[in-house]
């Protein structure tokens, strides 16, 4: 599967390498060099400084090919542009966006996005651990 994951923080190295080591082709994209860093020194993927809502940017980390783009970056504007720009515009089959504000969620559901919100994950994990 060829990814392509906006955000190389901590969610995005992460998920980058897991998916590398699975043999999958992952493509990061960070507006900072930096962010790399987090990324393993045997991770056989590509690393690209560029903004991921920028569509020239998009099609030179091979957006066109993509089976699956990911959002994560600080920013939950960002995030839903930019996976906007991936499902309507570049038509990749599999987009997933994180965004911290969960009360966007159904909002983003009306623009055809999957979204994530780790602030509604991470409660409901700890309510699970309070009841349990």
């Amino acid at each position: 599967m060829k990814v392509v994951i906006m955000g190389c923080g901590r969610v995005g190295a992460q998920l980058a390498a897991m998916l590398d080591k699975e043999g999958h082709q992952v493509t990061t994209l960070d507006i900072d060099a930096y962010s790399f860093r987090r990324l393993p020194p045997e991770f056989g993927g590509s690393a690209i400084i560029g903004n991921g809502v920028d569509e020239e940017t998009l099609k030179k980390v091979g957006i066109e090919e993509a089976d699956a783009f990911v959002a994560v970056t600080q920013g939950d504007n960002r995030n839903v542009m930019a996976s906007q720009i991936a499902k309507h515009k570049f038509k990749v089959p599999r987009v997933i966006c994180r965004i911290y504000d969960p009360l966007r969620s159904d909002i983003y559901s009306l623009l055809g996005l999957e979204a994530i919100s780790p602030t509604t994950v991470f409660a409901q994990m700890l309510k699970e651990k309070l009841e349990g």
